[in-house]
């Protein structure tokens, strides 16, 4: 009997637009566990290593701890307004003057939501508990300030893991890969140890691994065996429609045109989901005789009417239900595709959640009690 592969889950970042990957993810596992006449899914334990970015980030966190995706969908919709409560001006005006001196007050407040929103979900849990309790890998990536360096929060997974983030909890992790500028606080993390007290101060890991695909890759050649097939599943969090036509004339673009820099990171993040893709692909086939796939999951293209609710820091109920009815949209598509044995990313994804284990009833329970 083959060896079962080494699986990976990738989830970019996206702000707001991680409700889609939410419902993407739930929507697809439903559709298998009526299929085989079993209960919910197990998402997160389908996955030997999660790695994630911003609000991917906080769903991989989630899912390692076993909490359902349907919570996690709940809190975008539910504690999204107060997350954000100050959206960034889109014109010069009083509404921008007021910005430069409310935005610091409200940002600190989204924050304290966030930090309350996540503790009632993963409660005080560590980055080592998680995967003493659950065997599940992650890798969650950040940015810190003190030496403008690239940050990686780990689990213990590796033999030569120095354990430098053991005692991080889950909620300051998720905290400080979502620190992205502009839209949210810097998170100031207390050292976990018990040395001398002090504090590390990280912003988002979208700066430098907005899709953290290659991450996932590195870390899965080093936690599985020599000749373990490795397949790597990455998901978006429902990319604008790619493209701009620009005129001549518009190309000198300042702060309105860019929206005060909120247009910057939507360009980045479809940037890096196409790029970080193929890089892992060409990568991929260089280390032969090992197997290894880099599979997106697949989802139709976004209509253009989605456009006014692809914000990152976009909360309006209209927008949520618009994410949602697109996930759902989306993950029939993936559903479908498993249909066909001709499709080999079809049968990737069909195998992936065939395997995936049945949540424990005494788990759910749980965590339901703690919400």
């Amino acid at each position: 009997m083959p060896e079962r592969p080494f699986r990976v889950l990738s989830l970019d970042g996206g702000g707001m637009r991680g409700a889609y990957t939410a419902t993407y993810l739930s929507a697809v596992a439903s559709g298998f566990s009526h299929r085989r006449g079993v209960g919910a899914l197990d998402v997160g334990a389908a996955f030997d290593l999660i790695v994630g970015t911003s609000v991917g980030g906080i769903i991989a966190c989630s899912l390692a701890a076993g909490v359902p995706l349907e919570s996690m969908v709940s809190m975008f919709r539910e504690d999204g307004p107060r997350i954000f409560p100050r959206r960034l001006p889109a014109a010069f005006g009083w509404r921008l003057v007021r910005d430069i001196f409310a935005r610091p007050r409200a940002i600190r407040a989204g924050a304290e939501q966030l930090r309350a929103s996540l503790s009632r979900i993963l409660g005080t849990t560590t980055i080592k508990q998680i995967y003493e309790r659950r065997g599940i890998a992650l890798a969650i990536t950040a940015v810190e300030m003190g030496q403008h360096r690239s940050w990686v929060f780990k689990t213990p997974h590796l033999a030569s893991s120095n354990h430098r983030d053991d005692g991080y909890t889950l909620v300051d992790v998720c905290l400080s890969t979502t620190a992205a500028p502009i839209y949210r606080s810097l998170a100031a993390v207390d050292h976990p140890d018990s040395g001398p007290s002090g504090y590390r101060v990280f912003v988002d890991g979208g700066l430098w691994a907005n899709n953290p695909v290659l991450v996932g890759l590195l870390e899965a050649l080093e936690l599985a065996k020599p000749a373990q097939e490795i397949q790597i599943f990455c998901l978006g969090t429902c990319p604008q429609p790619v493209g701009d036509s620009i005129r001549r004339a518009e190309v000198d673009r300042g702060l309105l045109q860019w929206k005060f820099g909120g247009l910057v990171a939507p360009l980045a993040i479809d940037a890096q989901e196409l790029a970080f893709d193929n890089m892992a692909r060409i990568l991929a086939k260089h280390l032969a005789p090992r197997v290894v796939s880099v599979t997106r999951l697949p989802g139709d293209r976004v209509p253009a009417a989605l456009m006014k609710y692809l914000d990152l820091d976009e909360t309006r109920p209209a927008a949520i239900d618009a994410l949602i009815n697109q996930a759902r949209s989306d993950a029939d598509i993936a559903n479908s595709r498993c249909s066909n044995p001709n499709d080999a990313a079809g049968q990737l994804i069909c195998r992936l959640f065939d395997d995936a284990p049945v949540a424990s009833p005494l788990a759910l329970e749980a965590q339901a009690q703690r919400l």
